[in-house]
């Protein structure tokens, strides 16, 4: 009775698992689909007299260690801004590629754009949110370093991304930007999960269930956590460095960030721990709300417009381009 029992835990154990993948990248692809006439803004016919493009440079020994980098057609400057780019997924699909536009606008304005690839979580291995992070970690001084060699020297950063990309941006930038080769200045996305409180994951009734909470939240932190931890509330030691709100005191870079209230992929509740930290720690940001909206922010066209012209507004005052 028991192993029946246990058996049928699992399998809402994993059904949780499957959920959130597929939700978080349903609801990166839902976006993308949805493009309202002022997105044309944000995007440019990448010409020569814009700038140029390198692929698939290495900065790492896995399959998945790559990076695209993209420099403007000007390069009289003493010193370039970096914006890099993380790419959505679940953490368990996309690539670099899906980014080109963004990348290639932020290119257009001057900067030194980078998009990462990092090793997605597979049947066949145990890649985590750990891992991807300290793999993002790892290829930031080789993308600084391949900049320089093309000429264009990198003094400052700011670190962005959409979902599974903008939680490992703001990873690296509260949690490893003190150990950056050049300051972090900015970090902006939307929708990124920011903290793993057992309360906040209603939305897969991980918090009625401190098994598939803890098998989850292993998932993710690539340590095992077990039930137990789960109930004594020691697990929080484990999921913390995977946990951007948990270290927003230790580097409190500027922040524009976007939520939708409605998210059912990674939960509202988390963000608002995120908005917390950011308030106590008195950083400049900006969090913007999207009432009607989930994770693919896409009923709230205005408010996702006003995110945009404030991440332009942010990006002018802390990576202003030098004559």
């Amino acid at each position: 009775m028991k192993k029946e029992k246990r058996k049928g835990k699992m399998k809402f154990v994993f059904l949780c698992i499957g959920l959130f993948l597929a939700s978080m990248i349903a609801g990166a692809a839902s976006k993308a689909l949805i493009k309202p006439s002022w997105s044309k803004e944000y995007s440019v016919d990448f010409t020569e007299e814009i700038g140029k493009s390198y692929t698939d440079l290495s900065y790492g020994d896995n399959d998945a260690n790559k990076f695209d980098l993209y420099i403007p057609a000007d390069n009289s400057k003493e010193n370039y801004g970096l914006v890099v780019y993380l790419h959505a997924g679940g953490f368990t699909s996309g690539d670099k590629s899906g980014d080109r536009n963004m990348l290639e606008w932020l290119c257009s304005k001057g900067y030194v754009t980078a998009g990462i690839n990092y090793t997605l979580r597979t049947e066949e291995n145990d890649s985590s949110v750990l891992s991807q992070s300290n793999e993002i970690k790892a290829a930031m001084p080789v993308v600084i370093e391949e900049a320089g060699k093309l000429g264009y020297h990198i003094d400052k950063i700011a670190m962005a991304g959409g979902s599974a990309g903008h939680c490992l941006a703001m990873i690296y930038a509260f949690r490893d930007g003190k150990e950056a080769p050049v300051p972090v200045v900015l970090t902006f996305g939307a929708v990124g999960p920011s903290c793993f409180y057992q309360e906040d994951w209603g939305i897969y009734g991980l918090d009625q269930d401190d098994e598939a909470c803890a098998y989850m939240f292993s998932v993710m932190s690539g340590t095992e956590i077990t039930a137990e931890e789960i109930q004594n509330r020691t697990y929080l030691e484990k999921v913390k460095q995977i946990s951007a709100a948990e270290y927003v005191s230790n580097n409190p870079v500027p922040s524009v960030v976007a939520y939708g209230v409605h998210d059912k992929v990674q939960p509202y509740l988390g963000a608002l721990r995120l908005k917390a930290a950011l308030e106590e720690n008195s950083v400049d940001h900006q969090f913007f709300v999207l009432e009607h909206s989930g994770h693919g922010l896409q009923n709230d066209n205005k408010v996702y417009g006003e995110w945009l012209a404030c991440v332009e507004e942010y990006l002018d005052k802390y990576m202003p381009i030098s004559d």
